[in-house]
């Protein structure tokens, strides 16, 4: 069963940066084996609202997505050689508070590449406990 653990939340000022990580483990059998054989797609949710995707990367790295509103402040990425996909956030605003998740798909290397930007439908099946974003002055 993957398994997914975010870091690097914190309490920031507006205008600050924070880096996020999602580390994998939990691989078994031949196949989905490494984290290469998944896309992954981090959310959040502020209190009071429902949980929506930020941004996705395709298994390879290829294709990546994000919601308008992050737009040119964030960037995600992955190493697979570590198990880790990371969101660096940039130009934080106070309304980028939440508890950020990260989630997992399958998605071989070898088949046409996509993330989804959505959960609606559930297409995410394995997903992290999640990490505190805090951006206030």
């Amino acid at each position: 069963q993957l398994q997914l653990v975010e870091s690097g939340g914190g309490l920031v000022q507006p205008g600050g940066s924070l880096r996020l990580s999602c580390v994998a483990s939990g691989f078994t059998g031949d196949y989905y084996a490494s984290l290469d054989w998944y896309a992954i797609g981090w959310f959040r949710q502020a209190p009071g609202k429902e949980r929506e995707a930020v941004s996705c990367i395709s298994s390879n790295g290829g294709v990546l997505d994000y919601v308008d509103s992050v737009k040119g402040r964030f960037t995600i990425s992955r190493d697979n050689a570590k198990n880790t996909v990371y969101l660096q956030m940039n130009s934080l605003k106070t309304e980028d508070t939440g508890v950020y998740y990260c989630a997992a798909f399958r998605q071989p290397p070898h088949v046409q590449q996509m993330c989804l930007i959505t959960n609606n439908p559930p297409r995410y099946d394995f997903w992290g406990q999640g990490t505190q974003v805090t951006v206030s002055s």
